[in-house]
């Protein structure tokens, strides 16, 4: 049974819409009335790489809104998921969801729950994964060079796409070859090059009160730290955010010494396969240590 087109609730109707239609300043006037960073110009990537719905009320306002993000026939992230105040106990966040589950029937399903949302996802039987770290504030240049990694590092162009998404794909499980083309656009990368072959990147763009890091992709905590530093040089004295499921280790003490320490966490969660289910097909030992965002994943 498809769900309603409309939701009648506390004396008022809700009906959706589709995201692309809104205007940028209405989707940014909601994630700022749920103290989300979110600009208009994070917004317009976010449509360009994924779908969505919006809840308008009688006179067209935006109360509300849901997003994913397909990554080929299976699988999808889900973001955005975003209620004005006065609905946030009324039931229009579950509409919004049962709304995806009808678009997004047979994908399984990766999202990032803040802590008032895990009762939500818990009902819909999303099952908890992992703790991500959201750590940011005003990046501090590093004293010394990482060391214990082995390599050149150098910045990525756009033929390096190929060995990102693959790298990536085997780090996070799921080939995204669209949405890494995207962030390349947007993004300035720096590759941590063996040889040949590349074994770490990380992308860095402009979002919310400045730049955030993610993805990042490497083998080790050492490596993870020399790719992630030169970005860290380049904002240094400037905001800059990275989310990452590191709660310790060196990666996540160069993120603190360095002026972004732990500044709120969200929680992973999934419906249908497991993240250890997952595999990226590859014999790259990679490893996931920062997120695009917590809404792309």
């Amino acid at each position: 049974m498809k769900p309603s087109e409309s939701l009648k609730i506390d004396a008022f109707s809700m009906r959706i819409g589709d995201i692309e239609d809104v205007e940028l300043d209405r989707l940014h006037a909601l994630s700022l009335s749920v103290g989300w960073p979110h600009r208009a110009e994070d917004w317009q990537f976010l449509r360009d790489v994924g779908q969505g719905f919006v809840v308008l009320d009688e006179i067209g306002r935006v109360l509300g809104s849901a997003m994913w993000f397909a990554h080929g026939a299976d699988f999808a992230t889900v973001g955005m998921v975003i209620t004005s105040p006065r609905l946030q106990t009324l039931g229009a966040a579950q509409w919004l969801m049962k709304r995806i589950f009808d678009k997004v029937a047979v994908h399984d399903l990766r999202l990032n729950a803040t802590r008032a949302a895990k009762r939500l996802y818990l009902s819909l039987d999303f099952q908890p994964e992992k703790t991500v770290y959201q750590c940011q504030g005003i990046a501090r240049a590093p004293a010394l060079a990482g060391s214990g990694t082995r390599g050149d590092i150098r910045v990525l162009d756009g033929k390096d796409i190929p060995a990102v998404v693959a790298l990536d794909a085997a780090a996070f499980g799921v080939r995204r070859a669209a949405l890494i083309e995207k962030l390349f656009a947007h993004s300035v990368g720096y590759g941590l090059f063996k040889g040949e072959t590349l074994s770490a990147f990380a992308l860095c763009r402009p979002f919310g009160r400045g730049h955030v890091v993610g993805p990042v992709v490497a083998e080790s905590d050492a490596d993870a730290v020399a790719i992630v530093q030169p970005h860290v040089f380049d904002h240094s004295g400037s905001f800059l955010r990275v989310d990452t499921h590191m709660k310790n280790g060196e990666f996540a003490a160069f993120l603190s010494h360095n002026g972004m320490p732990v500044f709120d966490t969200v929680l992973t969660m999934s419906l249908g396969r497991r993240l250890a289910e997952f595999s990226g097909g590859g014999v790259l030992p990679a490893k996931a240590y920062a997120l695009a965002s917590q809404t792309l994943g």
